[in-house]
């Protein structure tokens, strides 16, 4: 007897075993997906992780429903992966899996309601609600629950089903449905028997007296001569006619329809052109890539901003591909692959294949797909391209390596694209380039202790010198009065100068909306999220209070609720502010805003930053969106707005984070002709961190990090795990939060700090308390320490009054 161990979608801490029927034998794979049934009647699709004829002991095992794939939907590779951050990231294998497969392959059952024949049709004895029902099911024989919904016209339907199967007037059963569809598309063709020219003449004689017809006719044949075929959708746009004309036409037997499955995301020709050379610097700088790889499977590629990377990724690539090997190239933000992609399309044509959340589900089963079969040979996105079925991996290249954007929050597993990308490649031994130009602590301190290879590339491509970096002191201008709407005089005066040359701006405040606060001025009463412990931001553009931690939107406040005055007036200020202040100080500029708000679809990137590249746009106001590796080479001036906010962060990462954010902001500045120029608005205008940026000192900002980061430490000379506490009730959350922390200080000591309530207390309704273990840098501790602080989360979830308290690990957080 065969017995397959399945990953379900769901986090349960171990995987189920279950039966193979002897038709399966011979067809069942690893990595191939089943529906099983767990419990009395749920319905699931899992994956099979191993087969073997070992018979659990300790329950019955049940028989595989289906076998869904006649190919197996991930390699043996991609479970040896997803096994790994599942047990380095203290989740299930299912929370993995759940992450890793489009929901399109991810299959759970529905319940269905069937007529029971049984009963009759006299419901005279049913109340309203389930005579409703019951007379609906008469007419269509099975309902599903959403239709239900819409019957009764409300969502909580369950009693109402209930009673009707207690009265036996209707039967469930679970269906399980295949929700991915192969995308279809009418082909027009024309009828073989007028192919030729003497064949058509007749023809157009004939249509003489069907002008629309003849339009579509001729509408056809200009799209047949220019696209080689003809879609439907197409033709009809083109030519202004009705589904009903091109019927005509089909009737008489001129054109002809044909369904065919076509791709939503076409891979166009594969074509390679390699149309640059490397400078000098860019060769050495290759070169030493090449020999670090030989010697060791991590590389750092350390290069100032506008130096050339790019570049030497794109050789690295070639050389990968030519080798038959697939490449993966993560980027930290969506916003990156718009204007990547353009590029690397140039180099590689449809080789590269784009992955991200962007996309439908349906697209992103077919990209899944394509990656698996080796059609993708080059796959550009965000951190979950991590988790494609890659069939020979040869390269990684992490662009912006130091982003925290890279590292999952929420939900589980909560990855770092950085360390998994590595691990990943060490199954392929495949060999991985990190990049950036303001590296993180953790990867520059790994290179220069040897685990990696390091090489440097410190000046711009093309000779051009670094950004000319100017602090401006907001202290001494609001003194002097020279302060309006957020900018300085030096900064007023910089953006004009900028326009009047025909340059683009750049302006980064790391706030988005209009205000982070409305403050009562009588009493100083601030509007709060009634889920969270935290205030509401002003959003002038839709003219609502929104709460950036649950996304609950509030009306506008107009009376204090303390005082009953109307003194509310918005404080400090984000985005929509400064685009706000940029409209009435450079009213014949074009100005546009780019942050979460103001993009919203997946096309809404791309669409920006061409307007930018193609000088549509004179000022471009952002987030933390613009800072990450954007190019353009019109931009010479860079504003930021408040440094003191990015230098205000109860963190110990703080410093880091704020160099790497001006130091990157910095760089979009000055990247084609060297005229660049950056002005930084701060109080604190001796802050050291503001003294390294000046100078572009990245080693410097490092040296005094790595020794207090030793001094107290932190990463890199610690790993770090936080463990949150959440639950509805305060009492409870502290209750659980200090039995656990007893209970880990008696095996971890001083390693254990907390437990405390974090900075904002409470979010969506759950309170919250935190503590920090500092991990050994020992594989073997750190295994050991997390296997005893599981048994720890198992203990207290055993007892009755913290079952259901939710305890979350985070490890590596950041």
């Amino acid at each position: 007897m065969k017995y397959v161990d399945v990953i379900l979608p769901l986090a349960l801490p171990r995987n189920y075993t279950y039966a193979v029927p002897p038709e399966m034998e011979s067809s069942i794979q690893v990595g191939s997906r089943v529906a099983v049934q767990l419990g009395k009647a749920k319905k699931y699709t899992g994956i099979v992780k191993s087969i073997h004829e070992q018979a659990p002991s300790a329950y019955k095992t049940k028989p595989l429903m289906d076998l869904l794939d006649k190919d197996p939907v991930v390699y043996p590779t991609q479970l040896a992966f997803w096994e790994w951050i599942a047990q380095y990231y203290m989740c299930n294998e299912g929370d993995v899996l759940n992450a890793a497969l489009p929901a399109h392959l991810k299959l759970s059952s529905e319940t269905v309601l069937l007529i029971n024949d049984a009963f009759g049709d006299d419901f005279t004895m049913l109340d309203d609600h389930e005579y409703l029902v019951a007379e609906a099911l008469n007419i269509r024989k099975e309902l599903r629950i959403g239709e239900v919904q819409l019957i009764l016209d409300k969502s909580d339907v369950y009693s109402v089903i209930k009673k009707l199967i207690e009265k036996k007037v209707c039967l469930v059963y679970e269906e399980l449905k295949e929700v991915y569809k192969e995308k279809k598309e009418n082909y027009i063709l024309l009828n073989p028997l007028y192919e030729s020219d003497e064949q058509m003449a007749p023809l157009f004689d004939e249509l003489a007296r069907a002008p629309k017809q003849m339009e579509l006719l001729l509408a056809y044949l200009h799209l047949l001569k220019t696209q080689g075929e003809v879609i439907q959708g197409e033709l009809l746009k083109k030519s202004g006619a009705s589904a009903a004309q091109l019927k005509g036409l089909v009737e008489k037997q001129i054109l002809q329809v044909e369904k065919r499955t076509v791709d939503r995301v076409p891979m166009g020709k594969i074509e390679a052109q390699l149309d640059f050379d490397l400078s000098p610097a860019q060769e050495v700088a290759l070169g030493k890539v090449k020999e670090c790889f030989a010697e060791k499977q991590v590389t750092l590629l350390h290069g100032v901003t506008s130096s050339g990377k790019t570049q030497i990724y794109v050789k690295l690539m070639e050389e990968s591909l030519a080798t038959g090997k697939q490449v993966l190239y993560l980027l930290p933000e969506i916003a990156l692959t718009a204007q990547i992609i353009r590029r690397l399309k140039k180099h590689f044509g449809g080789q590269i294949g784009i992955y991200h959340s962007r996309f439908s589900n349906n697209e992103r089963v077919e990209i899944w797909n394509k990656v698996k079969s080796g059609e993708i040979r080059i796959v550009l996105g965000a951190r979950s391209s991590l988790l494609l079925p890659f069939r020979d991996l040869g390269l990684i290249i992490l662009d912006e390596e130091h982003d925290p954007s890279f590292k999952q929050q929420e939900p589980a597993p909560r990855y770092h694209a950085r360390d998994a990308a590595i691990y990943y490649a060490s199954l392929f031994k495949a060999k991985v380039l990190l990049g950036s130009a303001t590296p993180a602590i953790e990867s520059y301190f790994n290179a220069k202790q040897g685990k990696y290879g390091l090489v440097e590339l410190n000046e711009r491509f093309g000779g051009i010198a670094m950004p000319v970096i100017e602090i401006v002191d907001l202290k001494q201008e609001t003194a002097l009065k020279e302060v309006i709407g957020n900018f300085t005089s030096v900064l007023r005066h910089s953006i004009t100068q900028a326009l009047q040359d025909g340059k683009q701006v750049i302006l980064f405040q790391n706030r988005r909306g209009y205000a982070p606060f409305l403050l009562c001025t009588t009493c100083g009463w601030i509007p709060n999220c009634k889920q969270c412990d935290v205030s509401l931001t002003y959003h002038k553009h839709q003219d609502n209070l929104h709460c950036h931690y649950c996304g609950t939107r509030y009306p506008y406040v107009y009376t204090c609720a303390a005082c009953g005055s109307q003194t509310l007036v918005p404080k400090n200020f984000g985005t929509e502010k400064i685009e706000e202040d940029l409209q009435q100080l450079f009213p014949e500029a074009r100005i546009a805003r780019m942050d979460m708000d103001a993009i919203r679809n997946k096309d809404s990137h791309n669409k920006m930053i061409q307007s930018l590249e193609q000088r549509e746009i004179d000022i471009l106001v952002g987030t933390q969106m613009v800072v990450k590796g954007l190019d353009f080479e019109n931009v010479n001036l860079v504003g930021i707005i408040s440094a003191d906010s990015l230098l205000s962060f109860p963190d110990f990462r703080v410093n880091e984070r704020a160099f790497q954010l001006m130091e990157q902001v910095s760089g979009r500045s000055g990247r084609k002709d060297g005229l660049g120029k950056v002005i930084i608005q701060a109080n604190n205008t001796k802050h050291p961190v503001l003294q390294y940026v000046t100078a572009h000192d990245y080693k410097a900002m490092f040296d005094t990090e790595i020794a207090e980061r030793e001094q107290f430490g932190y990463p890199p000379f610690s790993r770090l795990l936080k463990v949150t506490i959440k639950h509805k009730k305060q009492q409870t959350t502290e209750q659980a939060a200090l039995i656990l922390g007893n209970w880990l200080r008696s095996f971890l000591g001083y390693q254990l700090v907390g437990p405390a309530a974090p900075l904002v207390s409470r979010v969506r309704g759950f309170y919250l308390q935190e503590m920090l273990i500092k991990l050994p840098r020992d594989s073997k501790k750190i295994a050991q320490i997390k296997n005893k602080v599981k048994e720890f989360f198992s203990q207290l979830l055993i007892e009755k009054q913290f079952r259901s308290v939710v305890i979350i690990p985070d490890v590596d957080c950041v």
